[in-house]
């Protein structure tokens, strides 16, 4: 945790992706369609506290949030629900936040808090990899 403390005092953002070098950012696979897991995943992510959904485009597949942190800053969020194949999703995240100085590491405990709350949910049907 405090080499993302350090990292974050130069970089105001995160994202996750199939190549992340940490694993805790790579992305998170699910046994479902692109439209099962997107019902799931609006409805997870509506129901967190302190995210406001802004805007969704099921077509692509993003979900747009915010979230405003203690100091005042404002994040954004977009989670993405990719269709892998016809009975596989991945669930990508990019948080960024606004302002010059960097994060101090709170786009990747965003990041962190989703996953968990999303795994928490779709445990079943969570591919381990």
């Amino acid at each position: 945790m405090l080499k993302r403390t350090l990292i974050g005092l130069l970089r105001s953002h995160e994202l996750t992706g199939d190549r992340a070098k940490d694993p805790v950012l790579k992305s998170h696979i699910y046994k479902l369609s692109k439209e099962k897991a997107w019902d799931e995943v609006v409805s997870t992510l509506k129901k967190m506290q302190g995210y406001k959904v802004l805007h969704e485009v099921p077509s692509v597949g993003e979900i747009v949030l915010e979230k405003r942190t203690m100091t005042g800053r404002t994040m954004d969020i977009t989670v993405s629900v990719i269709g892998v194949n016809p009975v596989t999703s991945a669930v990508d995240i990019y948080s960024a936040s606004r302002g010059s100085l960097g994060d101090l590491g709170s786009n990747y405990r965003v990041i962190i808090d989703i996953y968990r709350t999303l795994d928490k949910k779709l445990a079943a049907v969570k591919v381990n990899s």
